[in-house]
């Protein structure tokens, strides 16, 4: 046990994408290296609240809590509180027994936390705070990869291929809907794609055929955001490219959504998590190796161009017509689910989950050392 590393996977979290951050937790516990690795689970709930390791465990199934130590899954005496403390580098699990307090080190931190709160930049700075390593990607790539505004302005200065958009915030819609409606029915059209500009696995998102249907889009997603993106609809097959590395990522295979029945209209939340039948993730998408070279190329340049760290998913739209590649966006903590496209990728390209977790568990590390080399003061 003193040998192993004690990973704390956070999950959870106050975004819509709650529900989905406890089956990618799952999945990364039931996955994980045992002889390797010691994981503390610490579960934030939707209200914002931080859970000890016992009551994070048990929002668990049952075969990812008896990955967990006895310890844990058996000791709710007291209290138990992450914290920065000064003894000590990064975050501390505290474990309070018989009003005595044992102190125990996370050695690094391993975030499955989607969308807002968790994914946007906001737990990594609290890390970086604590100088703490974590997965994934820094704060400023957080906060752009969350942003879908940020992100394509990023990329539009990279150079990368885009679909048409246009942005506008909650406020100005609440002040002038008529205003809002010509610019988007103007530069964008009909039909088009409403979405928050800071959510994932497609929460939020619904497609509009005609102002009627604009305006009720509109009210949907400015119900998770302060912030509202409208995209044309493009005719186009959806690809996935899964992205691995610090300063020298690496992309996998190309995944693509294959749809198999036209009730699956756009792969929204069900269509991704719920198994429908509708559509299938295909992996090696069925794609030329020329194209799938330059999927790979341009994930990495979009990974870059938000200077990602660790992990990311990159999506593509291939038009039908034109059979012009378009970078969607970025996601800089994708599903680790037993359904999501990351994990898949990167085991068609040869590496199997367990060992994509400690590749990202010791790319983590990697970045914290690189980190250190940074004076601190002048």
């Amino acid at each position: 046990m003193a040998n192993k590393l004690r990973v704390g996977v956070v999950f959870g979290g106050r975004s819509g994408e709650h529900e989905i951050s406890i089956r990618s937790a799952t999945a990364v516990i039931e996955a994980i290296d045992r002889k390797k690795y010691e994981v503390i689970p610490i579960a934030i709930t939707k209200e914002g609240k931080w859970l000890s390791p016992f009551a994070a465990a048990a929002l668990l199934p049952s075969d990812a809590r008896g990955r967990l130590t006895s310890e844990i899954v058996a000791n709710n005496s007291g209290d138990v509180a992450i914290l920065g403390d000064p003894s000590h580098q990064g975050l501390t699990k505290l474990t309070t027994t018989n009003r005595e307090t044992t102190p125990q080190i996370l050695d690094v931190v391993f975030p499955v936390l989607h969308g807002p709160y968790g994914e946007d930049g906001t737990l990594q700075g609290l890390l970086e705070m604590a100088d703490v390593p974590y997965v994934g990607c820094g704060v400023v790539a957080s906060a752009c990869g969350m942003d879908k505004v940020a992100m394509k302005m990023l990329f539009a200065q990279a150079g990368l291929p885009l679909c048409k958009y246009v942005w506008f915030l909650r406020s100005e819609w609440q002040r002038d809907q008529s205003k809002v409606l010509r610019r988007v029915a103007r530069e964008i059209g009909f039909p088009c794609f409403v979405k928050p500009a800071n959510l994932g696995s497609s929460v939020g998102i619904s497609k509009a055929s005609d102002k009627v249907s604009l305006i009720k889009a509109v009210a949907l997603a400015a119900e998770y955001d302060r912030k509202v993106i409208v995209e044309e609809l493009v005719d186009a097959r959806e690809l996935e490219c899964a992205v691995l590395g610090n300063d020298q990522p690496q992309a996998s295979l190309p995944g693509e959504y294959v749809v198999y029945d036209e009730a699956a209209r756009f792969l929204d939340y069900t269509e991704k998590y719920a198994s429908t039948g509708h559509v299938q993730f295909v992996v090696p998408a069925p794609v030329s190796k020329t194209l799938s070279s330059r999927i790979q190329r341009l994930a990495i340049q979009a990974f870059q161009a938000i200077d990602g760290a660790g992990l990311a998913r990159v999506d593509f739209f291939l038009t039908r017509d034109t059979k012009q590649l378009l970078v969607n966006e970025v996601n800089t903590l994708p599903g680790l689910t037993e359904v999501s496209g990351y994990p898949k990728m990167w085991a068609a390209s040869g590496l199997p989950f367990p060992r994509l977790l400690e590749k990202l568990i010791e790319l983590a590390f990697e970045r914290h050392r690189d980190k250190l080399k940074t004076k601190k003061t002048i």
